[in-house]
């Protein structure tokens, strides 16, 4: 007894050293030679709702579409396992009783009758390619270890429906159901699958399209059988041996290719963008229609973004009007190329502007010629207007207002908020932009305008823009405060505006939007970005040559696809609109200035503002003046007379503005000429000189020099100016009269004095050439 006994406890310890010894090589092995597991997926881009819009061949040309976990159904889980391996969740990779009998027949028959693969083992073969031989099945079974070491069962079923082949270059059960069945693998019936199931086994002679009819037989027979198997209901069978195989191969879906090579640079085999796409197919075609129209006036391309203000989700991406128009550059991506914004910045600098307490809507500004350092801005008429509000400013887009206004906030606060706003390109030139930046000299996307006009519809909040379900970057900053953001709301919503299309069809059922238009310099880019409660609109019209076309700008070609395109994925909508916030209220202010009115302030309007931060300096466009009684001269205090004197307001017009009034004709009422005999020295409002400019460098032709130009703006009591150049009297004349010199080589200072004895002096330098 106690002989068999040990025996029995030795056999036990040696099984025990062999199970052990056996483990400990496996985890060698599995450390020397790991698994070739990294599997390269084409990428495939989906729509909202899953569905694929969109795949890249791999690097070896194949289609290899990753299944993704939830689209393995109940279905074509069991089907599969039924077909290929229903021991499947009880072995660990390998099935001793199938290699035992494939084995036996394959000795006995000398040739082989059957084989012995799992699942797993089929993984192996698949990811490991080798000649059928006795020692690479030896090498299947050995990875097929190391896949169940490393997997679970449901990611090594995942990873065969991955990998198995269906003929050509199709791999994958999600390749072969896109490209034959047109739909995702949950959605196939098990007809389809088994017929899927069957081509792995001679992918060369079964192939659907070609050998419909051979597949129908094989996948009735597998259906034939498991009916007698009752592994499926006989409705199921019967349903599946009716259904008829009608497939082909088709094409993979290549929609939306502009936003697809955009995601596709994200990496991973999948990406699930936020594209609707009902609504992108609707957009695709009519803006191919709309570029159509406009090719006759040889402008060829255009560019949509549409952006759910709610969900921040881009809804609709369309880089060009067609993208298989090789002649005209349709695969160049329009959203997201670099081109001059025009004047799409201009709600932004206005917004500031208001939070800085510069501006309100009703404020005035001047809207007349400047020179900032040789930096003279004209209007895109090339008018001015004289005093205008900032909301008219803003509405027909006045440029000089424009610059003004970024000059009084100054260029880098604007530049900081486009920074935080994802402005790439404004980031890189930073250093390099100047006051011309808010007329569109910069460089901006149609993809980043479109995310800046969305903080209109979030109470000044910008939230980047998600191309992607898992976008996750979760920016968001402050641009603007909700009162500014509502004044600009206000603004740009009114339809009393210049850029409001011509063609009435555009706006019938137009649910209420607010929009700016832009044109580059040289009229080669067209913009027009309008939003609502719901939506950001952003459009591009021009040409990818950048080719300048006369008939293009912003309101005669952008805004009107902007109108339908809104009536398209909005219509008729009369959803509420913006709401005024709680730091906005409503005051009464001068019509003349937009300030707070003052005493003699007799026509008021009102006008939004921010309490504490707009200004609250009463309005000072009167001056209460000491006149003689024949109101030919004027006093100041102290050498005003003991009688015959009267006093008298006088509007202040300053000086740009008096250059203006004279310059066209407008008659206003001068402050009369200041007492001679008076000793007085008056310190504030020296003359403005305005030509030649400050600190600039004249080139002069030496064999026939042109004389350079001498003008200034002086105030409302000014009458006669006097020129010194290089501390020598050189002329008088009258205010606002032009006079001319021809200056010597070298530096040279220039100033001008006027009859009250104030001074301002400027410094040029002068080059003689040879032309």
């Amino acid at each position: 007894m106690r002989f068999v006994k040990r025996r029995y406890n030795k056999v036990l310890l040696n099984a025990f050293y062999a199970v052990a010894g056996s483990f400990l090589l496996f985890l060698l092995l599995n450390w020397i030679l790991p698994l070739p597991d990294r599997i390269e997926y084409s990428t495939i881009i989906t729509d909202d709702k899953g569905e694929v819009i969109h795949a890249f061949l791999t690097h070896d040309q194949q289609w290899r579409m990753k299944t993704e976990l939830g689209e393995i159904s109940p279905l074509l889980r069991k089907t599969i396992v039924e077909k290929e391996d229903k021991y499947f969740y009880y072995h660990l990779g390998i099935n001793p009783f199938a290699v035992c009998r494939a084995f036996g027949r394959n000795i006995l028959l000398h040739r082989r009758t059957s084989g012995a693969s799992t699942i797993t083992m089929q993984v192996a073969r698949a990811l490991e390619p080798k000649q059928r031989t006795y020692w690479s099945k030896i090498r299947e079974m050995f990875r097929a270890l190391q896949l169940e070491w490393k997997y679970s069962k449901t990611e090594i079923l995942q990873i065969y429906l991955n990998v198995v082949p269906y003929g050509g270059n199709i791999q994958g059960v999600k390749s072969a159901s896109i490209l034959y069945f047109k739909k995702n693998p949950d959605h196939l019936s098990l007809a389809e699958i088994t017929a899927l199931s069957i081509i792995p086994n001679r992918p060369s002679s079964l192939v659907i399209g070609r050998n419909n009819d051979l597949i129908v037989q094989q996948r009735n027979k597998w259906l034939q059988r498991w009916a007698r198997e009752k592994v499926f209901t006989e409705k199921e069978i019967a349903d599946a041996l009716a259904e008829p195989l009608t497939a082909t191969r088709g094409t993979v879906p290549s929609l939306v290719p502009q936003l697809a090579q955009k995601l596709k640079k994200r990496g991973g085999p999948i990406v699930h963008s936020t594209v609707q796409l009902n609504t992108q197919l609707k957009l695709e075609k009519l803006i191919k229609d709309y570029s159509r129209t406009l090719a006759l006036k040889n402008i060829r391309n255009a560019a949509v973004i549409v952006l759910d203000n709610q969900t921040h989700r881009v809804v609709s991406y369309v880089g060009s009007a067609d993208f298989h128009d090789s002649a005209d550059g349709g695969q160049v991506n329009g959203a997201a190329a670099i081109r001059q914004p025009g004047s799409t910045l201009k709600p932004l600098l206005y917004g500031l502007c208001i939070d800085e307490g510069l501006l309100t809507p009703k404020r005035m500004i001047t809207d007349v010629p400047i020179n900032y350092d040789g930096y003279a801005p004209e209007n895109y008429d090339r008018r001015f207007n004289g005093y205008v509000t900032m909301e008219y400013a803003l509405g027909h887009s006045l440029n000089i207002p424009a610059v003004k206004s970024l000059k009084a906030l100054g260029k880098d606060r604007l530049i900081r908020k486009l920074t935080e706003c994802d402005f790439r390109q404004v980031d890189r030139d930073r250093k390099k932009l100047g006051l011309s930046m808010i007329l569109g000299g910069c460089g901006a996307t149609l993809e980043e305008l479109t995310g800046l006009y969305s903080i209109f519809a979030n109470e000044g909040k910008y939230i980047r823009p998600r191309y992607a379900q898992d976008d996750s970057s979760g920016k968001e900053v402050k641009v603007l405060s909700p009162a500014a953001t509502f004044m600009i709301n206000e603004t740009l919503s009114k339809v009393n505006r210049p850029d409001f299309p011509l063609n009435w069809e555009s706006t019938v059922h137009l649910p209420k939007i607010a929009w700016k238009t832009g044109t580059s310099y040289g009229r080669r880019d067209a913009w027009s970005i309008g939003y609502n409660k719901r939506y950001t609109v952003g459009i591009w019209v021009g040409n990818f040559s950048g080719l300048g076309i006369p008939e293009l700008s912003g309101a005669n070609v952008a805004t009107p696809l902007l109108f339908t395109v809104f009536n398209t994925i909005d219509y008729d909508d009369d959803a509420s609109w913006f709401s005024k916030p709680r730091d906005c209220d409503v005051r009464m202010v001068c019509s003349e200035t937009g300030l707070p009115p003052a005493d003699f302030c007799t026509h008021l309007v009102t006008d939004y503002f921010i309490p504490l931060v707009s200004t609250a300096k009463k309005c000072d466009n009167r001056e209460e003046v000491f006149v003689s009684a024949d109101e030919k001269m004027a006093y100041c205090r102290i050498c005003l007379p003991p009688a015959g004197y009267k006093k008298k307001w006088y509007t202040v017009i300053p000086p740009e503005m008096k250059e203006y009034y004279d310059a066209n004709h407008i008659t206003y009422q001068s402050i009369p000429p200041h007492n001679p005999m008076c000793e007085r020295v008056f310190r504030e409002g020296a003359p403005v000189v305005t030509s030649p400019a400050n600190g600039s460098e004249y080139l002069i032709n030496r064999k026939d020099p042109e004389p350079l130009l001498l003008r200034c703006r002086v105030s409302n009591d000014v009458s006669k100016v006097f020129w010194y150049i290089n501390d020598k009297f050189y002329k008088s004349g009258e205010a606002g009269s032009r006079e001319f010199f021809v200056p010597d080589e070298g530096p040279v200072k220039i100033s001008c004095t006027d009859d009250k004895g104030r001074n301002r002096n400027v410094w040029i330098r002068v080059r003689y050439v040879n032309l």
